[in-house]
């Protein structure tokens, strides 16, 4: 009876802890650096308890607006209808930019196109070119293979899906034969695995298994996505990493959060392959 005892207590003391935990939730490319800024953070904290998830950007706002979670992880800007339904729900919205973050369109390794304009980009995801051999890198000169083209996306409730669609598609439609991947992580394994694949991923995902692609959108400077040309805004496919709250949580978030704009937290962004504020 002890021992059923002793195991009972031991369960809701776990089952409290996890229910105390403040939530972070949302974009999976805000994920790595959440998790690892938590982890860093508990360890000098030895009575906070962090939970983060990932989901996507929308599901984070939603999950904020259903008060399941005290931080949502976005990266994208919080949409109207969104910040109504907030409204309408009471709640103030607070904003943070955490990091900023170079989106990497990337190929198969073995493609031997290694530039591309932003109306060339515009095409492909939209359908337009449908094979490789109709695409002649701009610097190289060189033509694509005869391969058809196979375009990657993130889903739709991806911040990183509607942040492509404004600055690249300049809010066109994707094509309709668009594979779309819950998570970058599937992203770069199918470009991986696909000889004619295209897709694009945050900087932090990029690895050597996937070229990522020298972006033009002038026609004339062509730059290759990294932590410096990101650093200095020379890559034009950059957006803000964004952390949401509502007003009435803020003395539960505001520590974490301040511990990642700190210089402690902005190498952490850095390590993890972000762009940090300053």
């Amino acid at each position: 009876m002890k021992i059923i005892n002793f195991v009972l207590i031991a369960l809701l003391l776990v089952f409290s802890g996890v229910a105390d935990a403040q939530k972070i939730k949302g974009s999976d490319t805000v994920l790595p650096v959440s998790q690892e800024a938590s982890e860093t953070y508990m360890k000098s904290h030895p009575n906070a308890h962090l939970m983060v998830t990932g989901g996507g950007s929308g599901v984070g706002i939603s999950s904020l607006l259903d008060g399941t979670t005290d931080i949502a992880m976005a990266s994208r800007s919080i949409k109207f209808g969104e910040r109504m339904n907030l409204k309408k729900n009471h709640k103030e919205l607070r904003q943070v930019i955490v990091a900023y973050d170079a989106l990497a369109v990337v190929v198969n390794p073995s493609n031997p196109i290694s530039h591309l304009t932003r109306a060339q980009l515009e095409l492909i995801f939209r359908g337009k070119l449908t094979n490789w051999k109709q695409l002649v890198d701009p610097v190289t000169h060189r033509r694509g293979p005869n391969l058809k083209i196979i375009v990657y996306s993130r889903e739709t409730s991806s911040g990183t899906y509607e942040f492509f669609k404004t600055s690249v598609l300049k809010e066109k439609n994707y094509m309709a034969g668009v594979l779309s991947m819950p998570a970058t992580g599937a992203v770069i394994q199918s470009v991986r695995q696909t000889r004619g694949a295209i897709g694009y991923v945050g900087l932090a995902y990029v690895n050597k298994y996937v070229k990522a692609l020298h972006v033009s959108y002038d026609n004339r400077r062509f730059v290759y996505p990294n932590m410096m040309t990101g650093h200095k805004r020379i890559y034009p496919i950059i957006r803000p990493l964004f952390y949401y709250y509502t007003a009435d949580k803020s003395s539960r978030v505001l520590p974490f959060i301040h511990f990642l704009l700190s210089q402690r937290g902005q190498q952490i962004v850095m390590k993890c392959g972000y762009v940090p504020l300053k």
